[in-house]
């Protein structure tokens, strides 16, 4: 794996003073043996011919010139010493300029270093040759020759560094400087950093494109910042950063606000008290005026990111387990993978039709390979799928049973095949046949709790919370934990009004996370329950479930929605276009109360309580005309003229996701706040008879009453509430309409709720 690391400014410390090489060259010949690992290997001498001529045509230095140019020569700085940044070594040390710095390149290298030392040291390192025999001039030709050293190639290549004209290459002018003879010439200001340059010795304090603490800005560090690196694919693991080969190759990269890399800085350091940030340049600035010995970073780096690395190795590692790909081919579809392959590709890439007939040759010349028959079930989903075939879909059930049957099934083949069928047969409404398929996995894989879990959903959808409550509780007993059981679990109790039970269920099966816990129903419920209890924090959970996605809003939390629709509590007629009905509504009030109060009668029985579950009160009874955009059976024989006066408002009628009913509630009840299920529909409420006082409807924080022949509008997808504390009971006519803003093609598919 290609590892990404940051270039930029470096961290050593300044180069040592030019004051400094007389006392360097006196531990020349001690250091002899380390300047070979020293010289840069990047270095390309550039050879041109005549060099070695020229640096002999000076004739060296004569000894009876020396003591009269003593005091004459100040030691120039070589220009690869000025310009080149120091760098690091495989031991560790740090050269100025990638060559000889030190001069002296072992046995090899002497001759070279005998130039180098007349040159830059001058009449003192010339008396010292001269007088002292610090070089041997027989033993350095003679150990050139055993290592067959080419001295042109060696004196144009390393000659060259002393360049002082900007010639680019080392001739008679460069000596003469060399030699105190003559000024170096000096640089231009607007000399770019790539020009070669000669710095005077005060200026080789600090590397040539060092810059002070102060002035490193955030932009500067953009500068360094290397490309992202590509995304890392989900079966990545992280490298070993004991196999990094740079003690800061591996230092931990984080990415800011910006879009720039930045190091990671260390726990200690990156502590800042609240409304308190850093800056990048900050950062760079305080680390400059701190700094740490250069081993204890390098450990505590290597510390972390060792940690960091093997952190997400585990992760890595137990989201492989997690994912890990099923066995679906036993032996002998092995002997037939390529053929399988084929067949699967071909699926892949959406050509299911052609997919299907190549399983279904498959099929036909190994009628034993489960793995054929399972290929040949997913080509016949698929085809379904694309021509919204119930037919061809039921093939595929039937197709996957067989592949479970055959023998020699994998047991991975076994489960995806039975469990892909039950939901196939669930997405035809078939919901026994589901169940039962799930019944026979649970019995195969008793230990698997996510099937006991889908076995749960199927006795839910049938309407079997018993059967459901019984799964869920043999789950839990053997998953504690299991956030999926729990908050079916809640759920149940909910529904069999054991609210205070229901509650920790809820919440610690929402807290969990686990997939199929997020889902608005047990953000509604939850809330719902602890409303009843009194619990304020109700609203924090409908406030985590609006920002998740499930509710509109805090206030309206139905969950069959068609997005975009106009919201807010109350209507008026006006704004909903459907004046000529409220009007109609309005004028025949008298009618319509009579013939309720007809039906009303106690002997009659046709008001049925409430079955919702919202009273926590009092009696609440209803007689239904119309459901789901249908008449309810005969009950208009009762109450013809109400009936006919609707007959020809289609708005109302045929609301599939309404009602059109008659609605008395006696005193002392109280019905919880609570919303209803879409945001498809408008409810208009008719008052027919009244108390003066103690009857009232909340919708949201604005609080109604109503009035005997008039119409309140308001959409019950917002929460709402209502209190009957009069001396006599209230009777009020339901109409349900649609949204005015649905367009036809949307009342005409919409479900019916």
């Amino acid at each position: 794996m290609q590892r990404y690391r940051q270039y930029g400014a470096s961290y050593s410390s300044p180069s040592a003073p030019v004051e400094e090489a007389e006392a360097q060259e006196e531990e020349e010949e001690e250091e002899d043996e380390y300047a070979e690992e020293e010289v840069c290997e990047e270095e390309e001498p550039l050879v041109e011919e005549g060099v070695q001529d020229v640096v002999q045509g000076t004739g060296g230095v004569n000894k009876e010139e020396v003591p009269q140019r003593k005091e004459e020569v100040t030691p120039p700085v070589s220009e690869t010493e000025a310009k080149v940044p120091p760098v690091e070594s495989k031991n560790g040390k740090r050269t100025e300029g990638g060559g000889d710095a030190g001069g002296g390149g072992g046995p090899k290298y002497s001759m070279f270093t005998w130039f180098v030392v007349l040159a830059l040291l001058g009449v003192w390192s010339s008396v010292a040759v001269v007088y002292f025999d610090i070089v041997d001039y027989d033993s350095v030709i003679a150990r050139a020759k055993d290592f067959h050293m080419n001295f042109s190639q060696v004196l144009q290549g390393k000659l060259k560094a002393y360049d002082t004209d900007g010639d680019g290459d080392f001739d008679v002018e460069d000596a003469k400087v060399l030699l105190g003879l003559r000024e170096a010439e000096k640089p231009n200001v607007g000399d770019s950093p790539e020009k070669k340059t000669v710095l005077k010795p005060e200026d080789v304090s600090q590397p040539a494109d060092a810059t002070s603490p102060e002035t490193w800005t955030t932009e500067e560090t953009r500068s360094a910042a290397v490309p992202l690196p590509p995304l890392v694919e989900e079966d990545f693991v992280p490298d070993d950063p004991r196999d990094s080969t740079h003690p800061y190759e591996d230092d931990v990269i984080t990415i800011d606000t910006m879009g720039v890399l930045l190091e990671e800085t260390l726990p200690e350091e990156s502590v800042v008290t609240s409304g308190q940030y850093l800056t990048s340049s900050k950062l760079s600035q305080e680390a400059a005026e701190k700094p740490e010995p250069e081993s204890e970073k390098l450990k505590e780096t290597e510390s972390i990111t060792e940690e960091t690395a093997e952190k997400q190795t585990q992760d890595k590692l137990q989201e492989k387990a997690k994912k890990k790909k099923p066995k679906l081919l036993n032996k002998f579809d092995k002997t037939i993978k390529a053929e399988i392959d084929a067949a699967e590709k071909l699926r892949k890439k959406g050509k299911v039709e052609e997919a299907l007939r190549v399983f279904e040759a498959l099929v036909q010349q190994y009628p034993q390979s489960p793995r054929a028959r399972y290929g040949k079930a997913q080509a016949e989903d698929d085809v379904a799928e694309k021509l919204r075939s119930n037919d061809m879909l039921q093939r595929a059930i039937n197709s996957y049973r067989e592949a479970a049957e055959l023998p020699d099934v994998t047991p991975d083949l076994l489960r995806a095949a039975l469990k892909r069928r039950a939901e196939r047969q669930q997405f035809l409404g078939r919901m026994r046949g589901s169940l039962a398929t799930l019944e026979k996995l649970v019995q195969i894989f008793p230990d698997d709790v996510s099937l006991k879990n889908d076995l749960g959903v199927s006795h839910l959808l049938l309407g079997d919370n018993k059967g459901a409550k019984k799964v869920y509780e043999e789950v839990l007993e053997a998953a504690p934990g299991n956030g999926f059981a729990k908050v079916h679990y809640g759920f149940i109790l909910k529904s069999e009004n054991k609210i205070a039970e229901s509650i920790p269920y809820l919440k610690e099966g929402l807290e969990s996370g686990e997939p199929g816990t997020d889902d608005g129903r047990f953000y509604f419920h939850l809330g719902d329950a602890l409303q009843r209890v009194g619990d304020d924090s109700a609203y924090h959970w409908y406030e985590l479930g609006h920002r998740r996605g499930h509710f509109a809003s805090v206030w309206q939390r139905s969950l069959y929605n068609v997005n975009g629709l106009k919201a807010q509590p109350w209507w008026t007629p006006t704004e909903t276009g459907y004046t000529d009905l409220v009007k109609t509504l309005e004028r025949n009030w008298r009618t319509i109360r009579d013939e309720a109060l007809a039906v009303m009668d106690q002997n009659t029985g046709l008001f049925v309580p409430e079955e919702e579950n919202l009273r926590e009160k009092g009696e609440w009874g209803q007689y239904t005309l119309w459901q789901q955009g249908r008449k309810d059976g005969n009950s208009c024989q009762g109450v013809q003229k109400t009936c006919s006066l609707l007959e020809r408002y289609t708005e109302a009628t045929g609301c599939k996701r309404g009602q059109i009913k008659f609605s008395v509630m006696q005193p002392g009840t109280h019905v919880w706040p609570h919303t209803g299920p879409t945001n498809c529909r408008l409810r208009m409420h008719l008052g027919l008879v009244i108390p003066k006082h103690g009857c009232r409807i909340r919708c949201t924080n604005q609080t109604r009453e109503w009035e005997e022949g008039k119409v309140l509008i308001f959409d019950d997808s917002f929460e709402h509430e209502v209190w009957q504390d009069a001396d006599s009971y209230r009777l009020i006519f339901i109409v349900d309409v649609w949204h005015p803003e649905l367009t036809k093609y949307q009342r005409q598919t919409l479900s019916a709720i």
